[in-house]
């Protein structure tokens, strides 16, 4: 089921109300906004799948519907509250309580070696930029050559200095970089960045 529920909103609300540096958003991603995530990834050809920060399961759901019969999926989730949700609203899905900057491990746990997509909902522009920095090294050994990941960032978080070097980042790591038609219908308003290696 794919609709944002209310208990969903108020769970995602009280964990950025205690610690909004980590949570970045005061509502979780619209279905519109995960429309365009999961429709932009590649997954339905992907035989491993990443998501980052996946926090009340908005993208999981849509992600776990698309993928191929036997792709492997992991969802690595910081905040440990949502992490327990997670598992229990995703038994099927292997849901580690871990920064994303540790992928590798978990990869590794599963016995891959790199990732086909990593769709990620972590606050990239709420980041500093070493943190930015750890986690896009991160990315970039775990990716596979020719995958995709796919982000998103806040309309307004183009006016922070941490959002446009995010952006910098992104067009120096990667050869290819899409922009998706800005999301009006999340709060606040929403575009994807697609990125290939």
């Amino acid at each position: 089921m794919f609709v944002t529920t209310i208990l969903d909103r108020v769970q995602f609300t009280g964990r950025f109300l205690r610690r909004p540096w980590r949570v970045g958003a005061i509502a979780p991603s619209s279905n519109h906004l995960a429309e365009v995530m999961t429709s932009w990834g590649g997954l339905h050809e992907a035989n491993v799948v990443v998501e980052y920060g996946p926090g009340t399961g908005v993208f999981t759901s849509r992600i776990l519907a698309r993928l191929k019969p036997g792709a492997a999926f992991i969802a690595i989730e910081l905040d440990r509250v949502l992490c327990q949700s997670l598992r229990r609203r995703f038994p099927e899905a292997a849901i580690y309580c871990d920064s994303a900057v540790n992928v590798m491990t978990w990869l590794r746990r599963h016995g891959l070696s790199a990732a086909d997509c990593i769709v990620s909902g972590l606050p990239w522009a709420a980041f500093g930029p070493e943190l930015q920095q750890s986690l896009m090294d991160s990315t970039l050994e775990a990716l596979a050559p020719g995958g995709r990941f796919v982000t998103f960032a806040y309309l307004q978080g183009l006016a922070l200095p941490s959002g446009r070097a995010f952006r910098r980042k992104l067009l120096e790591r990667f050869p290819i970089v899409r922009t998706s038609r800005v999301v009006w219908r999340n709060l606040p308003p929403a575009f994807v960045y697609q990125c290939t290696r």
